[in-house]
């Protein structure tokens, strides 16, 4: 099993900093992965309105330190 901050969820950080949604897609959570990826596409594609591009980069973060932190039960 892998454990909070093994080298896996590095990966899947890593990951998810260029591409939103990918870590949690290598970790095997298909529908998180994809909610990320589309709220933060849409966030960052409506950027001139301020409020979605805000909200998409705290949910990048999300997705960034939820890979990095994930525990399989």
């Amino acid at each position: 099993m892998l454990k909070a901050g093994s080298t896996g969820n590095v990966i899947a950080a890593l990951c998810n900093v260029f591409f939103p949604g990918l870590g949690q897609l290598i970790q095997g959570r298909l529908f998180l992965a994809l909610f990320i990826f589309i709220t933060v596409t849409v966030g960052y594609w409506f950027w001139f309105l301020v409020f979605p591009a805000i909200f998409a980069a705290l949910i990048h973060l999300f997705s960034i330190l939820n890979a990095a932190t994930y525990k399989r039960d």
